[in-house]
């Protein structure tokens, strides 16, 4: 079956040569091959691909609660190796979460990729592999807006949507985090970023990577407006990612954790965790012992990606965040 679907790649480009056909006789020598039943070999088998891809995700989680952790690179941009500013590489990423925090997960932020050639996401796959470790997720900006009013716009943010979901394929991440940007003079739609994120789902089904949205700003990525998309698109592949601490910046600590329990009610594969975030020189701080108690009584099995965002320095920021995060999972 596999190097029957491998030929069928091929025959587009071979144009079914003669080799092929003959290739495709080893695949099955038992039935004859002529170029009708190739053909409908190929459809047959596309079909089947498209069906399985209709299925729900079906992620194998650990239950260990360390291997449930997961650094972001996010709290590290201003350490992140970038043109005229020397500093981590990417492909050096996973080896110093491993080194610095005994975990062996991690969560690439879109922006700190410096190339998505083939050639690179290929070297980033094989650096995380050799240490041991594995892609989470990835926050990625689609560099557009998911419910612009302007069709061509929101083409374009879909377009960048297909592009993280290609990465996430590449690198072997089981999921992307794709951000609504907010859209000048035109307030958040429903309509437009359900049909936006129902063709992004569907794209990530036939690719077996999970779509997430993140409750990351207070207007374009509201809570309940993200709950409100999901529950219409009505996608197993398309999910919640929720943020411990950024619904707390509306400074309503009822709302934020209603929020949390919305947001958990949804989510699959990821979240991020904080205990406090600063806005404007405003600290607001969050319970990790509330928010990962919403966690589980909504049954949330996925990964606990820390973002550090509070004050000091993120080394020993994200080593209390994982500390904290432990106690929380193991009580």
């Amino acid at each position: 079956m596999g190097q029957t679907i491998v030929l069928c790649g091929l025959s587009a480009r071979r144009v079914l040569s003669r080799r092929t056909m003959q290739e495709a006789r080893y695949a099955d020598s038992s039935m004859p091959v002529t170029r009708r039943t190739f053909l409908a070999s190929c459809t047959a088998l596309a079909a089947a691909s498209e069906s399985r891809a209709a299925h729900a995700p079906d992620i194998h989680f650990p239950t260990a609660p360390r291997d449930r952790l997961a650094v972001a690179s996010y709290p590290f941009r201003s350490f992140m190796d970038r043109p005229g500013h020397p500093g981590i590489k990417l492909t050096d990423f996973a080896a110093m979460v491993v080194e610095k925090f005994n975990i062996y997960n991690i969560e690439p932020l879109s922006s700190h990729f410096p190339s998505t050639d083939a050639a690179y996401l290929a070297e980033f796959r094989r650096s995380v592999k050799q240490a041991h470790s594995h892609i989470v997720n990835i926050p990625a900006n689609v560099g557009g807006s998911l419910y612009d009013a302007d069709p061509t716009r929101r083409d374009k943010a879909i377009v960048g949507g297909r592009k993280w979901i290609d990465v996430a394929v590449a690198i072997g991440s089981p999921s992307v985090r794709l951000h609504i940007q907010g859209a000048r003079g035109t307030p958040p739609d429903i309509g437009r970023a359900s049909e936006s994120l129902k063709t992004l789902a569907e794209y990530g089904a036939a690719h077996n990577v999970v779509v997430n949205l993140e409750n990351d700003d207070l207007v374009s990525e509201d809570a309940f407006f993200i709950v409100k998309v999901i529950e219409k698109v009505a996608s197993p592949w398309l999910h919640a990612l929720p943020d411990f601490g950024n619904s707390m910046l509306t400074g309503d600590e009822d709302f934020n954790y209603k929020a949390m329990e919305a947001m958990f009610r949804h989510a699959y594969n990821i979240s991020h965790v904080k205990d406090s975030e600063v806005d404007n020189g405003k600290v607001f701080r969050v319970s990790m012992a509330k928010t990962f108690g919403i966690a589980r009584a909504m049954g949330y099995r996925g990964y606990f990606s820390m973002e550090f965002e509070g004050e000091g320095e993120p080394y020993e920021g994200t080593r209390k965040l994982i500390e904290e995060s432990m106690k929380d999972l193991q009580s």
